[in-house]
């Protein structure tokens, strides 16, 4: 217990005894956006906190059940980026791009009318994140960057230098999986053991690994195929991209969550939380990429006191 700070103590204190109980049912919809409707779902009451899901060829469905924990203190707001998961619309790869995402994202908080709102991006979410609030920095009372995806090409460099390091001993296996017909055409069960393989490598324990929901249709894959390659082509693919003087500009209360073992590395999360201002970084130990389910009891306690403390 902190007992300097009583009411971060009393924060987690009521956030695990309200853990221990079931959470209340989810609540599902549709926003509408430019040619499109984006799903979401929300669980829990008090604050709103929008959680931003990876990928880009993920939907929000890999953070559950375990990122409904934090609906015992929180209104949690999952939403499906466009394209993905239930959002609904035809896939139209020219709208595909990080300022439709924004307009998005801007789009969802109108809806729900929120005049501002805390934001927690997941990975990829966490790119999608940061962006929001260099363009909308009024409308992001708190920012959540948890295992954040990187800021600059460089640091994207690194990523897939990590990535690659940590793959070599699996090299043979992922070449035959990678290239065989049935990866090609988007086989759910190939491509879900391809990824096994890969996000082996940044979760320790396998009992985590078998926590994480790794099911998609052949369509799902397909269309996260396509949709990533698309944002990737401006952003990462880019040599010379980066958002870091941006970053420079916020003022918002910052905390960026990361793992020692995550396989972007954490000299990457660490210069996100040195670009913006009063940044907290909260590094934690023997977790990977996946931290709401690897260290589910640090992440609680650590944005049960940035929450209190700002």
């Amino acid at each position: 217990m902190d007992l300097k700070n009583p009411a971060a103590t009393l924060l987690a204190c009521r956030m695990c005894a309200s853990f221990r109980s079931d959470p209340p049912a989810p609540r599902e919809g549709l926003v509408p956006v430019k040619n499109a409707e984006l799903f979401y779902r929300e669980i829990g009451q008090g604050r709103p906190l929008l959680v931003i899901h990876g990928g880009p060829d993920f939907d929000h469905t890999y953070l559950l059940p375990d990122m409904d924990r934090l609906s015992a203190w929180y209104r949690l707001i999952y939403y499906d980026q466009r394209g993905r998961g239930k959002s609904r619309g035809e896939l139209r790869l020219e709208e595909i791009s990080i300022e439709q995402y924004l307009e998005d994202l801007e789009g969802l908080r109108n809806y729900l009318q929120l005049e501002s709102m805390a934001i927690l991006g997941h990975s990829w979410g966490g790119h999608v994140a940061m962006q929001y609030a260099i363009q909308h920095p009024d409308r992001v009372s708190h920012l959540v960057l948890m295992n954040t995806a990187p800021a600059s090409f460089e640091d994207y460099r690194l990523v897939r230098q990590e990535r690659l390091g940590r793959t070599a001993v699996h090299a043979e296996k992922l070449n035959a999986l990678a290239s065989s017909a049935e990866y090609e055409v988007g086989d759910p069960e190939t491509v879900a053991a391809y990824y096994r393989i890969i996000f082996g490598t940044t979760i320790k324990r396998p009992e985590h690994l078998e926590r994480l929901n790794l099911s998609w249709t052949q369509a799902d894959i397909l269309r996260g195929r396509a949709i990533e390659d698309r944002l990737m082509e401006g952003l990462y693919w880019s040599e010379g991209f980066t958002i870091l003087p941006e970053l420079k500009q916020l003022s918002n209360p910052t905390l960026v969550i990361h793992g020692d073992y995550d396989f972007i590395p954490v000299p990457c999360a660490a210069r996100v939380a040195e670009a913006i201002p009063g940044a907290r970084l909260a590094v934690l130990s023997d977790c990977g990429h996946f931290s709401y389910i690897e260290s589910s009891e640090e992440v609680r306690q650590v944005i049960a006191d940035f929450f209190a403390g700002v």
